[in-house]
């Protein structure tokens, strides 16, 4: 999977997440509530790996042209 597909993928988990929790909190659901917080864990972890592709990318090109 690429960067910038972890890292769209991650924020929609996030966004998803956030709207299960306020609906958990609105509708007194705690089971949903919790679900949506789950998924907002899951999303940044997402989006972290998505960063650490880029940066691992960069690190990558650098020490390439370094030895050119």
């Amino acid at each position: 999977m690429g960067s910038d597909k972890d890292k769209a993928e991650g924020k929609l988990d996030e966004a998803k997440g956030t709207v299960k929790e306020k609906a958990g909190d609105v509708t007194d659901d705690e089971s949903l509530e919790a679900e949506g917080k789950k998924d907002q864990v899951k999303g940044k972890g997402k989006q972290a790996v998505g960063k650490a592709k880029d940066a691992g990318k960069k690190t990558k090109e650098a020490i390439q042209e370094a030895f050119e």
